[in-house]
């Protein structure tokens, strides 16, 4: 799968999210943002570990970029491989999320409508090869991706890619990451361009251009999602807090 948008603003700012599920919670904290990768290609080796069913509705309490602080609600469907997110904070906010073992990364976008989003969540081996997935809003199947690297040291450095499309096509690509302060910028050679979460081993990376954001939740034990998020389009890059309980409630959305 290929995505053509190019992300023009990748100083972003990062907030932390927390939010609670009914009879649990989820939380999102202040990570490292790596740059998100605009191919549609994720690999299905990231994890062993079982993911956690992660669908319900939730409350939401997190920080803008400002420091103002909102609340709001959170549903989260499963959708075939991947889940749909519904945020409602004062306005609405829909996105993508594919689950890599403890981690869930979402793609979103302002409205009811997150087309043209995606995400893809690499798992980094001991030797620097990146295992991913990958999913796009609107679309019910996940794809994979592998990318060894050929040259560089920690995560910067010049990557040979392949993947497979959810319709099972294979494809291959070169992958360039970047520092991008403290995100990281990916540059497919398909004219992708994608902006990323850094997690311990983990990365998350936002695909889909100014309009969509990023976040990257790390599944408590307790059922909490704890989670850093993005907005592609602003320039000026700040830490945030989110904080959120599950309740009955149909839509979260993310306030900026």
């Amino acid at each position: 799968m290929r995505l053509t948008n190019c992300m023009l603003a990748f100083a972003l700012v990062l907030a932390c999210l927390i939010g609670c599920k009914s009879g649990r919670t989820s939380t999102s904290t202040a990570g490292n943002n790596d740059v998100p990768k605009n191919s549609n290609s994720t690999s299905s080796t990231a994890s062993t570990a079982p993911t956690p069913d992660i669908g319900g509705k939730y409350s939401v309490l997190g920080s803008n970029h400002g420091g103002t602080i909102y609340k709001g609600t959170l549903e989260v469907i499963k959708r075939g491989d991947v889940y749909q997110f519904r945020w409602n904070a004062g306005e609405q906010y829909d996105g993508v999320g594919v689950a890599n073992g403890n981690i869930v990364a979402v793609a979103f976008a302002s409205g009811a409508n997150g087309k043209g989003c995606g995400v893809i969540d690499y798992t980094i081996q001991g030797d620097g090869t990146l295992d991913g997935k990958w999913g796009y809003w609107g679309v019910n199947e996940a794809g994979s991706e592998r990318a060894t690297r050929t040259s560089g040291s920690g995560l910067v450095g010049e990557y040979d890619a392949t993947g497979k499309n959810p319709d099972g096509k294979e494809y291959k690509a070169t992958l360039t990451v970047e520092p991008a302060v403290n995100l990281y910028r990916f540059l497919w050679s398909n004219n992708t361009e994608g902006l990323g979460i850094k997690r311990g081993d983990n990365i998350a990376v936002g695909i889909g251009g100014a309009r969509c954001g990023f976040v990257t939740y790390e599944i408590q034990s307790d059922g909490t999602l704890d989670g850093i998020w993005a907005a592609m389009e602003l320039r000026r890059q700040e830490r945030k807090k989110l904080r959120s309980s599950r309740t009955a409630t149909d839509e979260y959305g993310f306030a900026r």
